[in-house]
């Protein structure tokens, strides 16, 4: 019973961020440019998420990409956007802080 539950209200299959990150994943940070000043993770791109639609063309569809926020409530956010306009491979990485031990 507790199996079934569990892929009922899952968000799809868990995914290793580690790996992904390793492996040379784009990360995409939607965080406001003031939010990004006061600490991000190195080497992440910041593309605010009220910007993305219009900043696509900043990052390469062929790409992994991980999205990240403050909470995880507009990476998700991000990611569908992403995933609508194209880009094949998506997680959400959900806080910038979390992704801190991968990179």
């Amino acid at each position: 019973m507790l199996s079934i539950l569990k892929n009922m209200f899952s968000s799809g299959p868990k995914v290793d961020l580690g790996e992904v990150i390793a492996n040379k994943a784009i990360i995409l940070d939607v965080r406001t440019k003031a939010e990004y000043a006061g600490g991000h993770l190195k080497g992440s791109v910041n593309i605010p998420l009220q910007s993305l639609e219009s900043g696509l063309s900043k990052l390469k569809k062929d790409k992994v990409v991980v999205t990240c926020c403050a909470s995880g409530a507009r990476s998700s956010m991000a990611k569908s956007i992403l995933q609508r306009n194209g880009f094949a491979e998506v997680h959400n990485g959900g806080s910038w802080t979390k992704l801190k031990q991968y990179v």
